[in-house]
């Protein structure tokens, strides 16, 4: 592969580097996705197309982002990571231009479909660089790379909304626009793929084995069912957390507490405000966080501890959220023990199925978190039959609870077999973050 055969001469192909390259560009594409929100209201105060048909949009970007993930994937493992990210960058770019000038809902929707593709070319290929980059550490390494995208929004929350109150949504899409696919372009040029020896061989940290070659293509991935139990666990773990974090605003007013002061660690502010802020950084926070407890106790271990945080504190905001600071700490509790799940099954998935096509692989599965965004509509629907949130409480609940126990009692005894099965000794290693020249 060229971009291996680079990768052993440039200096920027070092694991660190890399790894903060591809942090950044995650940041860089996160506003499509944490950042649209504060678009929403301007589009519908000028075009006055109603928010509903506006928000097909952001459905639109999701489906795009996620779901077409395993073919960028596929031209990562096959051409490297540059001409993927800098590609991605460029249609971001454009999404955000098109925006800008968007006079109909087609366009509008044509421009988030770009936006997808744009921004989920940048997600999946960073994820799986890092996953190669880091063969040891692939929790540490995929969670810090995901906190990009989930906290990477939070600096520019305030300064895109200045802008869109002085100069207008649409100068605001365009120059964002431009300036984040600029430098998502050029740090798209400095990626490269690791050399081939180091994913030559991976020490199992579990059991101290060095692990034999193992390198499924997504073929032999989708016809495992190691990988369904984990799509199925992600899809139960996704839907439940867009479910609050999609339904946060609706929640908050029926509680009586939208607008209600909190005040916190010396900070006061609505408390809606307050949740959304705690949502984008501990988002960000539990990402790194979880994937080196996991590099350190074992995935399902620290997914049994996470998801089972997740179900009780989703129980305890159904219970006790209809008071202002316990609504602002629970949420924290709930988003803090949802997010790691972009640094978990990344992480499992490439421990699993090995470092060759991990950016195909795991783009397979990031599919799950398009397939529970087509559920969350059925909160609404939900909620409305029974008349409350107690439901959907119970259900994003229960579905935690299981995907806890599956970890433990379906999960780990299927790894722990499979893990059997390809190991064998091996008399090279290849210690952590060295790059191994041709």
């Amino acid at each position: 592969m060229e971009m291996s055969r680079q990768g052993g001469r440039s200096p920027l192909a070092s694991p660190w580097v890399q790894l903060v390259f591809g942090v950044v560009c995650m940041a860089m594409i996160a506003n499509m996705q944490y950042g649209w929100t504060l678009f929403v209201n301007p589009i519908d105060d000028k075009h006055h197309w109603g928010r509903a048909a506006i928000q097909v949009a952001f459905t639109i970007f999701v489906v795009t982002e996620t779901w077409l993930v395993p073919i960028e994937g596929y031209l990562v493992d096959k051409y490297g990571p540059r001409p993927v990210v800098v590609g991605g960058g460029l249609l971001c770019a454009v999404a955000w231009a098109l925006n800008s000038v968007a006079s109909s809902l087609p366009l509008l929707y044509v421009a988030a479909a770009i936006g997808g593709v744009g921004a989920g070319a940048v997600y999946g290929t960073c994820v799986g660089n890092a996953l190669k980059w880091f063969p040891n550490r692939r929790g540490l390494a995929a969670g810090i790379t995901a906190a990009g995208f989930g906290a990477g929004s939070a600096a520019t929350v305030v300064p895109i909304a200045h802008m869109i109150k002085s100069s207008g949504y649409e100068a605001t899409f365009l120059w964002f626009g431009l300036g984040q696919g600029a430098i998502v372009f050029l740090l798209g040029m400095a990626l490269y793929a690791p050399p081939t020896e180091l994913l030559a061989s991976v020490k199992n940290a579990a059991n101290n084995l060095k692990n034999a070659v193992y390198n499924a293509t997504p073929r032999e991935v989708v016809s495992s069912p190691i990988f369904w139990v984990m799509y199925a666990m992600f899809v139960m773990m996704a839907a439940g957390g867009l479910m609050a974090t999609a339904q946060l605003g609706p929640i908050a007013k029926d509680f009586g507490l939208h607008d209600s002061p909190v005040s916190l660690l010396g900070l006061t502010l609505p408390a809606l405000t307050f949740a959304l802020t705690i949502d984008r950084v501990l988002n960000g926070l539990t990402r790194p966080f979880f994937g080196w407890v996991s590099d350190r106790i074992g995935r399902e271990n620290t997914m049994f501890i996470a998801f089972g945080v997740e179900a009780i504190g989703i129980l305890l905001l159904s219970k006790y959220g209809h008071t202002p600071v316990a609504f602002v700490v629970l949420t924290g509790i709930v988003f803090f023990a949802w997010g790691e799940i972009y640094s978990l099954f990344p992480a499992t998935c490439g421990d699993t199925f090995g470092s060759k096509f991990a950016a195909t692989n795991a783009g397979l599965l990031y599919t799950a978190k398009g397939t529970a965004a087509l559920l969350v509509p059925f909160s609404s629907v939900i909620t409305t039959m029974t008349g409350s949130w107690h439901a959907v409480f119970m259900l994003a609940s229960g579905m935690a609870a299981l995907s806890a126990l599956l970890a433990i009692f379906v999960l780990k005894p299927m790894r722990q077999k499979h893990r059997q099965t390809h190991a064998s000794p091996s008399p090279v290693e290849i210690p952590f973050g060295q790059i191994v020249k041709e």
